[in-house]
C-alpha cells in the first residue's frame, strides 16, 4: 500500500506537469483581424496595411480614398469600410467585392452585385443614405457632394 504522503506528492506533480502542459501548448497566435488584414494584402494587390488602432485596422488602396478592416465589436463580427470620389468607379467596386469576400468568406461575384446594388441605389429615388440587407450582410451607402462610402458588416447573431 503507498501511504498518503506519497500520493499527495504524486498528484502535485501530476498537477503541476498537467498545468504547466496545458499553457506550453499554446502557440503564440496573431489577432483574428491581423490574420484577415495579412490575407488581403496577400490576395489584393496595391493594398497596404497601416495602423491599428482601437480595433480597426487602416489599408490604403490607390482605388479608394479611405479603407479600413474593423474588427468584432459590440454589434457585428466584422466591419468593412471604404470611401471613394461621388461616382464610384467599377475598380472601387471590383476592390470592395474583393476585399469583402475574403473578409466574410463569399464568392466575389455576389459581393460585387451586392456592393453595386447599394451603390446605385443612393439618388434621387432613395436618398443619399441607403441601407440594405445582402447575403446576411448588412450594407450602408452613403452620399455626399464630394465623396461616397460603403460600409458592409456582419451582425453578431449571423
Amino acid at each position: 500500500m503507498t501511504s498518503r504522503r506519497q500520493f499527495r506528492r504524486s498528484a502535485l506533480l501530476a498537477a503541476a506537469l498537467a498545468w504547466l502542459a496545458a499553457f506550453t501548448a499554446l502557440p503564440a497566435r496573431a489577432d483574428r483581424c491581423d490574420d484577415l488584414a495579412g490575407q488581403l494584402k496577400g490576395q489584393i494587390d496595391g493594398i497596404r496595411v497601416g495602423q491599428t488602432a482601437a480595433g480597426t485596422i487602416y489599408l490604403a488602396h490607390p482605388n479608394a480614398r479611405e479603407i479600413t478592416l474593423g474588427c468584432s465589436g459590440k454589434n457585428f463580427s466584422n466591419q468593412l469600410f471604404a470611401k471613394a470620389d461621388r461616382k464610384a468607379s467599377p475598380a472601387f467596386l471590383d476592390l470592395i467585392a474583393g476585399a469583402a469576400a475574403i473578409i466574410f468568406t463569399l464568392p466575389k461575384d455576389d459581393m460585387l452585385k451586392g456592393a453595386t446594388r447599394c451603390v446605385k441605389r443612393t439618388g434621387l429615388i432613395h436618398g443619399d443614405d441607403v441601407s440594405i440587407r445582402y447575403r446576411r450582410l448588412d450594407m450602408r451607402c452613403t452620399r455626399t457632394k464630394t465623396e461616397s462610402s460603403i460600409t458592409i458588416s456582419r451582425s453578431l447573431d449571423q
